[in-house]
């Protein structure tokens, strides 16, 4: 009796892993594109980085990016069971803050490049060193001027909360598509599931991550070989790095008005439903509304926070006055 009730469990134990692994697999692969998008935004977070303190940026960024898992995770199991209509306006409001990082980055880039060009040509011509404790890193940059060990640590502690910050936006949406994917299954096979892709996705992730941000140290390595094929493949890839660098940065923005924008079309189904009808409802064809959206999203976003900090420095300036 005892014999049968043990092979009746192990049964139970096996068809559930069964289900398990075939609801992680199918969960896998409808993340597959959000796990892409996600992989060029943290390689481009890293980027710039001292070649001794990338893979500990890369490293403290994984560490971060396990915390927000270990948040969301149990999150998202007690919203679908208690309060399941706020799933889709929660990762509306992240897909927003996606889309305004975006263009926040856009206007860094476009907006400050002019005002600090000045600043940082006076700064190289008097052979000036950075010895601030906070110094804005563009500057330095366009005068050539390296960044000391205060200012540095500043700038990568900055780097690490923002790919963090970005990195829950992209685990909200990994969670919340495996939660659509298992939705029907008993709450272990959840637990089990969802746990299971936020890891998988955690180790795929910032593994590549490393991989590609220590690419130049691995060309330099095989430069230095004595066989012809290894020196040959080494210059091939240090030639190669600093272009996939600058390529992952321009594809990590343009990836975020297409995670963002995605989200906020599949939130609105009269969109969605639009969007069908007119480019079909293939990934690839709807990747150019996507972004459009997106970046018009993210231009509204940014306009209403500079209208309230200028509103707010306006107030506090009457105040002061």
């Amino acid at each position: 009796m005892a014999a049968g009730s043990l092979l009746l469990l192990l049964d139970d134990i096996a068809s559930m892993l069964d289900d398990v692994s075939l609801m992680t697999k199918v969960a896998a692969q409808k993340t597959a594109g959000v796990l892409g998008d996600d992989l060029a935004l943290n390689a481009q977070q890293v980027a710039g980085v001292p070649s001794q303190r990338e893979l500990p940026v890369v490293f403290a960024v994984a560490r971060g990016s396990l915390i927000n898992k270990a948040i969301l995770v149990p999150s998202a199991l007690a919203i679908s069971a208690f309060a399941p209509w706020l799933v889709t306006p929660l990762l509306m409001m992240g897909g927003a803050y996606l889309c305004f990082e975006g263009v926040e980055k856009l206007a860094h880039s476009w907006l400050h490049r002019r005002e600090k060009q000045p600043e940082a040509e006076s700064l190289a011509a008097a052979g000036a060193s950075v010895s601030g404790p906070i110094v804005d890193p563009d500057i330095a940059s366009v005068a050539g001027i390296e960044l000391n060990p205060a200012a540095a640590g500043v700038v990568e502690k900055s780097k690490i909360k923002g790919a963090v910050r970005t990195d829950f936006i992209l685990s909200a949406e990994i969670i919340a598509i495996t939660l659509g994917t298992v939705a029907a299954a008993p709450f272990l096979q959840q637990v089990v599931v969802l746990s299971g892709i936020a890891l998988i996705m955690t180790i795929a992730v910032y593994g590549l991550v490393a991989a590609i941000v220590k690419l130049d140290d691995l060309g330099l390595f095989l430069s230095q070989r004595r066989a012809a094929f290894a020196r040959t493949t080494g210059r091939v890839i240090l030639a190669a790095a600093p272009w996939l660098m600058k390529s992952l940065s321009v594809i990590g923005t343009i990836a975020m008005f297409l995670v963002g924008g995605g989200i906020l079309v599949h939130g609105v189904p009269p969109l969605h439903h639009a969007l069908q009808a007119t480019v079909g409802s293939g990934e690839l064809a709807n990747l150019l509304p996507n972004a459009v959206i997106g970046l018009l999203a993210g231009v509204c976003v940014y306009a209403a926070v500079m209208l309230v900090k200028r509103l707010t420095r306006r107030r506090t300036a009457v105040s002061a006055a």
